[in-house]
């Protein structure tokens, strides 16, 4: 827990991460929950830390449960309680939350994959936007006063490039209007359940980015799937849960299928390869982990090859783009310049 917090601000994955390892590290050393509290509480450098911890303190005394303790604070998502809860009730705590460390480190490294797929590419688009878009308001209008100052005036694709200028010069303040307006609504819906829903359906548009999601998707269930089981749930249980880490509209769909196959009978592998939650090479691993009854470590390696792959996907996506972007913008502007220096070149060449 560092940084400023209050209690209206959810914790990141890295914070709960960093969180749950600290609370595993005390209770394997073999000292209480309420305890290990009470020395973070000491440790604490910020006065936010403090009072969240002090909260967690104050509940943990009342009640002696510590999923009540850390719900009390409004700050952890629903899956870490009730893994806590369980955890509590089987007196595997410390196992849990080794575990949920691990799940939310991997979770922080997805979250800042996807951000940095999507964050490059932005940041470049802009770039490109607003070179293109001075080239059109401010450097247009200057080789016109050159033809003009020669006897003529630029025609053809080059006045209207010009004419296009012009129109957004004119209405800047509008389309700057504009765009806040279309950037808040982004930013607010990246913020939101449905925003998110309907990012991710515009996102499913893109065949690259349709596949990073599938993965995301496959990555995070496995990964909750080895944590429930590892931490003794039955495959019904651990199902449902692993379940609720994700929001992906085509995913649930799946587990919806997964779910009916659970209730008619199939077992944890036929339900998982009948909705087609995994491919390839992990469904057959998933059939050997049903098969030899180590189903919770092949998950574990599941969802760390699906990672791995997400990563790679990620880089090699970064790597096209990079390039590509630079070729468009080099075509733009050269195409822009063209239509100005050829016409330019003809009539001082007739001079």
């Amino acid at each position: 827990m560092t940084g400023k917090r209050t209690l209206n601000t959810p914790f990141s994955n890295s914070e709960i991460s960093g969180f749950c390892e600290q609370i595993a590290l005390i209770l394997t050393s073999g000292i209480s929950s309420v305890e290990g509290i009470s020395i973070m509480l000491e440790d604490a450098q910020s006065a936010q830390d403090k009072e969240i911890l002090q909260l967690i303190y104050d509940k943990l005394l009342e009640s002696g449960s510590f999923h009540e303790a850390l719900e009390s604070t409004g700050l952890f998502p629903s899956y870490l309680l009730k893994m806590t809860e369980l955890a509590e009730r089987t007196g595997t705590l410390d196992e849990v939350m080794v575990h949920l460390a691990s799940h939310y480190a991997r979770e922080n490294s997805i979250a800042k994959s996807i951000r940095s797929a999507v964050t490059y590419p932005l940041v470049m688009a802009t770039m490109m936007v607003v070179v293109i878009l001075v080239l059109l308001v401010e450097v247009m209008p200057i080789f016109n006063q050159v033809f003009i100052q020669l006897g003529t005036e630029m025609t053809g694709f080059s006045r209207l490039l010009m004419d296009i200028g012009n129109v957004i010069h004119r209405y800047s303040a509008v389309l700057t209007v504009l765009l806040v307006v279309i950037l808040a609504f982004f930013f607010i819906a990246a913020r939101t359940p449905g925003g998110r829903k309907l990012l991710q359906q515009l996102g499913y548009r893109i065949p690259s980015l349709r596949r990073v999601y599938t993965n995301t998707a496959a990555c995070r269930f496995a990964s909750g799937m080895a944590l429930t089981l590892s931490s003794g749930l039955d495959t019904q249980q651990s199902l449902y849960l692993a379940g609720e880490l994700n929001e992906d509209p085509l995913f649930q769909s799946k587990m919806k299928i997964c779910y009916q196959k659970m209730e008619e009978g199939s077992d944890l592998y036929e339900a998982i390869h009948a909705a087609g939650i995994f491919s390839g090479v992990y469904t057959r691993m998933a059939s050997l982990g049903a098969r030899t009854g180590n189903m919770d470590k092949v998950m574990e390696s599941i969802a760390s090859l699906y990672q791995e792959e997400v990563d790679d996907r990620i880089n090699r996506l970064l790597a096209t783009l990079e390039p590509a972007l630079v070729i468009a913008l080099s075509l733009i502007v050269g195409v822009i310049l063209l239509s100005v220096m050829l016409p330019l070149m003809g009539i001082m060449s007739s001079i």
